[in-house]
């Protein structure tokens, strides 16, 4: 075998890996689990299996497949995401009302693609036509990350808070990691992608960014941490808040991350996780997840600290290894807090979500994929407990409104 037949023959075990993955993760749902939409940032189990199947029918089998005969007309606009150029497409917070094409029409569609896709890989295909399996690989692990949020919000709206995973939560946060302060000199750093491997067209062009000297934590902000800023009036005093951060506040009334319940004022706090509902108490030592930027940057303040910057970030995350919680651990929750920068909750940056200096977004379509929303929304970085541990990386930047919270999202000091 060549070595290029090899990489190609390498794309194709992967490709089928991270297909497989996506229908595994919804072993443990039944149909009528796959059709809930419970707010307008989440999507149907349903459609995510549908719109990752579109991804590469539509950049790759549509344009460089000869005689592929797309599996219906309509898919082409029905699971569009957001890619004006290629369609028109159904309102993101209408896609739960998708009853049809059944679930069994749907893995039908996927196994069409899959199926003129191994073909393709099979004829010695062009360096693009790879890229894009490539791209579309990621996009798919992208997709299983927001399934696994999507479901946990989806439980957490039914009334019965039933559990995606029938197990216990086995006692992962019996000892925590103390918090430590690591000292950088600051100075001229270079941060984005090196250029091994893939990445998004956001992390490039490397470029260097002057630092000043800086401390950053050794660790995310426990849920002990963090109920201390609710006990001290965290919620309650505006001097803390962003003006539109304490608006949410308000309108939202947020009175701790999502998530945590209790029944009254008098009764211990709880917290639903993807296992179900289990006790503060025996989640206190591990990182608080599903706060907002706004919750991070006030806890930062009432903690006489701030959220580091994005460049911060990378120039310490770059010098270690990528290992942590992330998906392939299975425990699908932040575990006991431990020193290191990758896996259990995306860490909130203190950077607006912008193109680096020299951005070029990719050619075409594609190009909407992530410089159109470059407006309005924070970086975060690191990954989550539902993060593929070979999806992430250094340099990997993740963007949310600042009101965000369905997301699996925590804190790091830096100051």
């Amino acid at each position: 075998m060549s070595q290029a037949a090899a990489i190609t023959h390498s794309l194709a075990l992967e490709y089928c890996s991270v297909r497989s993955r996506s229908e595994m993760l919804c072993d443990p749902l039944i149909p009528e689990d796959m059709m809930v939409q419970s707010c307008p940032e989440a999507s149907p189990a349903k459609w995510h299996l549908a719109h990752t199947t579109w991804f590469f029918e539509t950049f790759i089998l549509r344009e460089f497949a000869p005689g592929y005969r797309p599996f219906h007309p309509d898919f082409l606009w029905l699971f569009n995401s957001y890619y004006n150029s290629v369609s028109d497409q159904p309102e993101k917070k209408l896609r739960a009302v998708f009853s049809r094409p059944s679930m069994e029409d749907i893995l039908a569609y996927r196994k069409h693609v899959d199926s003129a896709l191994g073909k393709l890989l099979r004829e010695e295909p062009s360096p693009e036509i790879e890229q894009r399996v490539i791209l579309g690989i990621n996009h798919e692990q992208q997709h299983q990350e927001l399934m696994l949020t999507d479901i946990k919000h989806a439980f957490w709206t039914n009334p019965l808070h039933p559990a995606y995973l029938d197990l216990p939560l086995e006692k992962i946060s019996a000892t925590t990691t103390m918090l430590n302060w690591h000292e950088h000199p600051g100075g001229l750093v270079e941060i984005g992608h090196r250029g091994e491997g893939f990445c998004f067209d956001n992390e490039l062009p490397r470029h260097q960014v002057y630092l000043r000297p800086f401390t950053l934590a050794s660790r995310p902000v426990t849920c002990a941490e963090y109920f201390a800023f609710m006990e001290n009036g965290g919620y309650q005093r505006p001097e803390l808040w962003l003006s539109e951060g304490w608006l949410a506040v308000q309108l939202q009334g947020w009175r701790a991350p999502l998530y945590w319940h209790r029944e009254n004022d008098e009764m211990p706090w709880s917290i639903f996780t993807l296992r179900g509902n289990v006790p503060l108490s025996e989640l206190e030592q591990t990182p608080v997840c599903h706060v907002s930027y706004f919750e991070a940057d006030a806890y930062a303040r009432w903690a006489g600290k701030r959220l580091p910057t994005e460049a911060e970030w990378e120039t310490v995350a770059s010098e270690q290894t990528v290992k942590g919680n992330l998906l392939e651990c299975g425990i699908l929750h932040p575990a006991a807090a431990s020193e290191q920068m990758y896996g259990d909750v995306w860490e909130w940056t203190a950077s607006a979500y912008l193109g680096y200096p020299g951005y070029h977004a990719l050619p075409g379509a594609l190009g909407e994929y992530n410089g159109k929303f470059m407006s309005s929304q924070m970086v975060l970085r690191g990954g989550s407990c539902v993060t593929p541990q070979n999806h992430i990386r250094a340099s990997y930047r993740n963007f949310f409104s600042p009101a965000t919270r369905w997301q699996f999202s925590g804190i790091r000091l830096a100051d």
